[in-house]
């Protein structure tokens, strides 16, 4: 099992990922990022590009668990770009552990609940949990 503050054969804790990809979403280059946050630049757009590669996987996942972890939440309204709505469904399923589990970081909620593998570069994206 991953621990919840890492990802699956990346480098850079999760929560490094996270804010990455954030500025990433809002439009910031992997260079710029890479210096900002103190990580290898290469290992950083691996990561960058494996998100925007897995988008709609990752939206439809982090929905599935919003909805199983609290079924009355609301839908996950579109953020305006397949990028920020999958870091919009991250969001609202990490809102929902916390309102069904307590406080936490919701970088590695997300963690936990893509088992790891949210940006893993092998061919199934997420662990059958349904």
């Amino acid at each position: 099992m991953v621990p919840d503050m890492a990802l699956l054969r990346r480098r850079d804790e999760v929560t490094v990922i996270g804010v990455a990809i954030e500025a990433k979403v809002a439009g910031e280059g992997h260079r710029p990022i890479a210096r900002r946050l103190g990580v290898h630049a290469d290992t950083l757009r691996g990561c960058l590009r494996r998100f925007p590669e897995r988008a709609e996987l990752i939206r439809a996942h982090f929905t599935r668990w919003t909805v199983a972890l609290d079924p009355e939440i609301g839908a996950v309204l579109p953020a305006g770009s397949g990028l920020a709505d999958a870091l919009e469904a991250i969001a609202v399923a990490a809102r929902a552990w916390v309102l069904r589990f307590g406080p936490g970081d919701p970088l590695r909620i997300a963690s936990v609940l893509s088992g790891g593998v949210l940006l893993s570069n092998t061919s199934s994206l997420f662990p059958a949990v349904w």
